[in-house]
């Protein structure tokens, strides 16, 4: 399976049991091994939480419950997104280590409909500009063309999913 297919073909190839979840998410977080450090589209990869989420998946598609619509599909969040107990930094090493005790609305109702992070993607200090250049944790590269930006200050987002690292992503404006 491509790291390159839609969330929705993903998602029936997951509920229908043609792919596992652990499959699929083990592929993604490959590519991301791959290519990361070139690209750095995350503050933080999350591989043994969605490895562990994943396999939870395949254990309920295997006991026959009902999984949500985007059951094994993997999306990386922006990392001014809360995630309960998951550090969220704003790219700002003001919040380094910072965990929070929630989770935002939109990752709680992902999280339900079945969705599989894979990370916390990069981003400008605080949103607070138009290019990813300027995180605490160092820029982000254009997948694509690595001598340039893929923009922001959602970058880190929009990099994961042009380079494969996950079929969707959140951003924010």
């Amino acid at each position: 399976m491509s790291t390159f297919q839609s969330a929705r073909s993903i998602a029936a190839s997951v509920s229908t049991g043609e792919s596992s979840a652990v499959e699929v998410v083990s592929q993604h977080l490959a590519r991301i091994e791959e290519r990361e450090e070139e690209v750095h589209a995350f503050n933080l990869v999350l591989r043994n939480e969605a490895l562990r989420s994943a396999e939870r998946i395949d254990e309920r598609i295997a006991a026959g419950e009902q999984v949500g619509p985007l059951a094994g599909v993997p999306i990386a969040l922006k990392d001014n997104l809360c995630t309960r107990g998951i550090p969220t930094t704003c790219s700002s090493n003001i919040l380094d280590g910072w965990r929070p005790p929630y989770d935002a609305t939109v990752v709680s109702r992902l999280a339900d409909a079945g969705a599989v992070f894979v990370g916390k993607t990069n981003l400008d200090e605080f949103a607070m500009g138009s290019s990813t250049e300027n995180s605490a944790f160092g820029p982000t590269r254009n997948p694509l063309d690595t001598s340039r930006v893929p923009g922001g200050s959602s970058g880190g987002s929009a990099a994961a999913v042009a380079a494969g690292f996950s079929a969707m992503s959140l951003g924010s404006d």
